[in-house]
């Protein structure tokens, strides 16, 4: 965590411990080696850890540069080199808004203060996990992390067959199979005495 923000407590603290926890070095390690075989660069620092990870991306530019490398045409034109930190967090805001341009959504986004100030490292590597998936399904042919990305399998079927499937009565509604309740006692029986 940043050495300019006061140390959490309470409930907060119980949260950055349980983001702390979901951090995956080996994830970490996948990310590295991808980042390092698409961009061509060594990433600074080699140590492993959450720390050494966010301090190698926290300036943006690996970040910015990454992106560029996966699209066609460069979707980030210019990207700042000064160490100063708004130029910094300038520069992550343009590889997230690139990445929305690439096609990825919201939700599989982290935010500025997630990578600048370490705050939630694990969803940085859900990101990048995330571009590489969607690298692949516009093209990108180099290395890869995590999954494909299913492509879409139109059918097309006859009149015949969709009225055909009127008929059917899917087991999702239910279905007992000609069974009934004879013979079924639960508990005793009611006895009725006149």
């Amino acid at each position: 965590m940043s050495d300019t923000r006061a140390k959490k407590s309470g409930l907060s603290a119980d949260i950055q411990k349980k983001l702390e926890a979901k951090y995956n070095l080996e994830q970490e390690k996948q990310c590295r080696a991808w980042i390092e075989a698409v961009t061509g660069e060594e990433l600074e620092n080699q140590e492993v850890g959450m720390h050494s990870f966010q301090g190698c991306l926290k300036d943006g530019q690996v970040l910015c540069r990454l992106i560029n490398a996966l699209s066609d045409t460069p979707l980030i034109s210019k990207i700042n080199t000064q160490k100063m930190a708004f130029k910094q967090m300038e520069n992550i805001e343009k590889f997230l808004t690139a990445c929305k341009k690439f096609g990825l959504v919201d939700g599989d986004l982290f935010q500025t203060a997630d990578l600048y100030e370490c705050q939630n490292m694990s969803q940085v590597i859900v990101t990048l996990y995330q571009l590489s998936s969607v690298a692949q399904k516009h093209g990108y042919t180099g290395a890869t992390i995590g999954v494909k990305l299913s492509d879409k399998n139109a059918r097309q079927f006859t009149e015949e067959q969709l009225n055909d499937g009127k008929t059917v009565i899917g087991l999702q509604y239910g279905t007992n199979k000609g069974a009934s309740q004879a013979g079924m006692n639960i508990g005793k029986t009611r006895a009725i005495m006149d």
